[in-house]
């Protein structure tokens, strides 16, 4: 028992003596004994020092006096020294207790057991191979064994090996030098279950050591360098045969890795046309692939290199990626472009490829197809007209490079075609042309008067006015019966920023609870279900979420009891505090207080409605609407609660309409009295939002800088309770998140409201952030002025995201159609941010093509115009190719005449870039 006491002390040295000094019938008769301690500690195994199991696996190999027993031993899972880093050199010294017969039937044993999947110490393996002189088995398990510990360079060192450690800094120097390769590779690629890697990701590892350490450190990569080497270690053709067959066999393959262990192994022509069905089948799930629009296979696919004839049975698979993303697209015209090139296409697919290319935005896949189709005029002279009715689809381009490149493409080959239809058929595609291109489109083609064919039609005749109907606030009309709150209650629970059906759900509750509380209550039974309640969740609530509090009123209509998350509670239990509730946020304590003095109207039903309810879905009231309601509070001799009235006053339009302000001043109680001298005074007053330093004589010799606008802070002692007079108080870094409903308590501070969001938010001043894109919509819906603040919303949004592009497009639309659109001013906003690069040229361009295509040519010209010469001055601002073709257009379709100097200067310089191919086209339009 002597042996069991030296594996619990953990006494290795101890255990090997004790195994020395006993024969291999006692050795045999501690296994049971060994087994059943293992079995008490198995729980605790891992936890045990590494002594302790050392000495234990030293004592249990020690007890296998078979071989076949200790093979079995050495592969279970359990003992995990077979795969421990640690150098456990007491192995050799138990497997070196028996004679050399045993310790070869012992090698016979494992490399029978042994998997690709269930690998083993070679170096273990390898001395007993070499101290028994056996045969080097040629087992899967044994060969997959050999390749692993030779491939890693983080094994442990070596036990013993015959001419010491093997030299080799890398896998392949390693196999180079091992007296093993010459027997076992070449076995390898004949082994399908023997791994040759295909799944490893390699681009992690190129990019960090680059692709030769790759290819001399991973199985694949070492054969295929030794295929090439004429050692006959490696059969070329049986490494591509089991290249392509393990792909094909494998459940998934990682493409960007068998993209570049493909162009790694350099087919030849020979070899390609070799495995043509292998890499159609390969390139099969790969195009499905790819039509669902995803260009991760592209790499694999463009490997494989099917050829014209390989690719042609999916040609209209093919024709199909060119509506879909830049790169699978790029890739689709490729393949097509080849199919052409070996006489595989038809003319007909080759106009709806261009149909399906030629307006792309992508200049590049736009020029490659011009490219194309230039080929193919050189190549074919018979199909020359029909080629340049194809390239002609270009002029509709919104791209006047691309327009003047498809233009020099009809005039090299224009002498060719003498087809009257074809040529009519270029002149009506060249009305389409950028007005700067016209003239020489006239002298190449005629103009299309010469045609007899029909009546002409050019750009002018598509010509919108400029003029834009004035959008109008909705109107907003109060609840009818008690039965259609509880729905306007719904729409708000389902939308926070709701105003329109806060304000009506407000009204609604008051209104109908003095009318018919007991219809009202049991109406709003199915809303209640649904409670916003978070408590518990610190970081759930924001100010954004306050008009959803209108359920605390819902709640006292019907008297039940307040949730966890009541108005009221929140602020006082410190448990429910959260990192909002407890910051004062000046139009959330505004709603909040109405909100609170509704709940006590709910309960003593002094008023029978809300003054403040708007008229207008912007939160506006119409002033005689306020007058009536007033004139109606005092015929019932009820005084309105302060707060409602407080909203209504900053609600109530401006008016000079002496007979509203005569009705104003006919009334007799304090609420009316206030109502007239609010009138009088025309309501509270405006503040300037210019930034200090900003040239307001010539805003488009303004610096490069964002020039936020500055804190509108009203300090007028206004009549107002002090929860309302802070709505005009200094702004805080928390006031934007109010935006949805704080633009509807002052409706009438439009370029107010607009610098309070600009100078506090981070929605606005942070580059990478995401501004609301309800914002503008509702800014522009606002009444009163729009100043500096309100110009420089729109256009710090010009290189918003595409997505919301609309927004800013329909903000700068209604603002022109206000007859608020000061052009010189925003011109200097936009260039002041372009040359500081706080906006994206190009987005910027489209948003104003986007503006100009709807009619408002003449107004973005105007815009274009005072910002060119900022634009242009010294250095022109990345992206003023676009910004110029974009002013060509406008200048030619408004009729604008005259000069500007910096757009002479660029054009006169020598070059032929963009910008100063498109300065040349507005110097001559602007000239005409």
């Amino acid at each position: 028992m002597r042996l069991v006491h030296l594996a619990e002390a953990g006494d290795v040295e101890g255990v090997l003596e004790e195994l020395s000094a006993l024969t291999p019938q006692e050795r045999a008769a501690q296994c049971n004994t060994l087994e059943e301690r293992r079995a008490r500690i198995r729980a605790d195994w891992g936890r045990c020092p590494d002594e302790v199991r050392d000495a234990q696996l030293a004592a249990e190999l020690g007890s296998r006096t078979d071989a076949v027993a200790a093979a079995d031993w050495m592969v279970r899972d359990e003992n995990t020294w077979t795969y421990s880093p640690r150098n456990v050199s007491w192995l050799l010294d138990v497997v070196n207790l028996q004679p050399a017969a045993w310790q070869a039937e012992l090698v016979a044993q494992l490399a029978e057991r042994l998997t690709p999947e269930r690998t083993f110490r070679f170096d273990l393996l390898e001395h007993l191979v070499h101290d028994t002189g056996c045969p080097v088995p040629t087992t899967d398990g044994f060969i997959a064994s050999w390749l692993e510990w030779r491939e890693s360079s983080h094994t442990p060192p070596p036990l013993r090996l015959r001419n010491g450690v093997l030299p080799g800094n890398s896998f392949l120097e390693r196999l180079r030098a091992d007296a093993l390769t010459p027997k076992l590779l070449p076995l390898v690629l004949d082994r399908p279950a023997i791994p040759l890697g295909l799944v490893s990701v390699l681009h992690p590892v190129i990019k960090r050591h680059g692709l030769r350490y790759v290819l001399e450190n991973t199985r694949l990569g070492v054969f295929n360098i030794l295929s090439t080497e004429g050692s006959g270690l490696v059969d070329r053709a049986a490494l591509i045969r089991r290249f392509f067959a393990d792909h094909l066999a494998a459940d998934r393959v990682w493409w960007p890795d068998a993209a570049v262990a493909l162009t790694a192994l350099a087919l030849t022509p020979e070899e390609h046309a070799s495995v043509s069905r292998e890499r159609v089948l390969l390139a099969e799930p790969l195009i499905e692939s790819v039509l669902r629009d995803s260009a991760f296979p592209l790499a694999f696919l463009r490997a494989l290199a099917l050829t014209p004839a390989e690719n042609a049975p999916w040609l209209r698979e093919h024709v199909a990626k060119l509506d879909l993303s830049s790169q699978v697209a790029a890739y689709g015209q490729e393949v097509l472009t080849g199919l052409d090139g070996a006489g595989l296409l038809d003319a007909d697919v080759l106009t709806e490829i261009c149909e399906r290319v030629l307006l792309r935005p992508e200049k590049k896949l736009v020029r490659a197809q011009l490219a194309w189709l230039d080929r193919v005029a050189k190549r074919d002279a018979t199909r020359t007209g029909r080629i340049l009715t194809d390239a002609a689809l270009t002029f509709q381009h919104s791209d006047v490079g691309l327009q003047e490149r498809a233009l020099n493409l009809v005039a090299r080959y224009l002498p060719a075609v003498r087809d009257m239809q074809v040529l009519s058929g270029l002149r009506e595609a060249a009305a389409s042309l950028n007005p700067g291109l016209t003239a020489r489109a006239a002298e190449l083609l005629g103009s299309p008067g010469q045609d007899t064919t029909g009546p002409s039609a050019g750009p002018s005749d598509e010509l919108l006015p400029d003029i834009l109907p004035v959008p109008e606030p909705a109107p907003v009309h109060p609840i009818d019966t008690a039965a259609e709150v509880a729905p306007e209650v719904a729409v708000l629970l389902a939308d926070r920023e709701n105003v329109v059906a806060f304000e009506r759900a407000l009204d609604g509750l008051v209104r109908h609870t003095l009318l018919d509380r007991s219809t009202l209550s049991k109406a709003l039974e199915p809303v209640m279900r649904r409670k916003p309640d978070l408590p518990g969740s610190r970081w759930s609530w924001s100010p954004l979420d306050a008009q959803l509090d209108v359920y605390d009123v819902a709640a006292a209509v019907r008297g039940d009891e307040p949730r966890t998350w009541h108005i009221h509670l929140r602020h006082e239990d410190p448990d429910l505090r959260t990192y909002w509730a407890v910051r004062t946020i000046p139009p959330s304590e505004m709603l909040k207080a109405r909100l609170t003095e509704a709940i006590e109207l709910v309960g003593s039903g002094a008023q029978p409605y809300l003054l403040a309810l708007p008229t207008h879905s912007n939160g506006a009231v119409d002033a005689t609407t306020l007058v009536e309601r007033i004139a109606e509070f005092e015929r019932l001799g009820i005084t309105p609660a302060p707060i409602d009235l407080a909203q209504a006053l900053l609600r109530v339009t401006p008016t000079d309409d002496e007979r509203v302000r005569d009705a104003a001043g006919a009334l007799r109680s304090d609420a009316g009295r206030r109502l007239a001298r609010w009138l009088a005074r025309g309501g509270a007053p405006h503040r300037d939002t210019t930034p200090e330093r900003w040239p307001s004589d010539n805003p488009t010799g303004a610096e490069p800088g964002r020039w936020a606008p500055v804190d509108p802070c009203i300090d007028d002692d206004l009549p107002l309770p002090p929860v309302a007079t802070a709505l005009f108080g200094p702004s805080s870094p928390f006031t934007s998140w109010a935006g949805a409903f704080w633009l509807a308590q002052l409706p009438h501070h439009r370029d107010e409201m607009a610098a309070r969001l600009a100078t506090t938010s981070h929605q606005v001043l942070t580059p990478y952030s995401t501004p609301n894109p309800r914002l503008l919509p509702r800014l522009m819906e606002m009444h009163g002025a729009a100043g500096y603040a309100t110009h420089w919303q729109i256009a710090r949004r010009l290189d918003e995201d595409p997505k919301e592009a609309n927004a800013v497009v329909d903000a700068l639309l209604v603002l022109a159609a206000q007859g608020q659109l000061d052009a010189q001013l925003f011109a200097g906003q936009v260039q002041a941010l372009l040359r500081r690069r706080e906006s994206t040229p190009t987005r910027a361009t489209d948003v104003l093509r986007a503006a100009a295509e709807t009619g408002a040519w003449a107004t973005v010209w105007s815009i274009l115009a005072a910002a060119l010469p900022a634009l242009l001055r010294n250095k022109p601002v990345n992206g003023a190719g676009a910004i110029l073709a974009l002013a060509v257009e406008c200048a030619a379709r408004s009729g604008a005449k005259g000069s500007i100097p910096e757009v002479d200067e660029v054009a006169a310089r020598k070059g032929s870039s963009q910008t100063m191919k498109n300065a040349r086209l507005l110097r001559d339009v602007l000239r005409r």
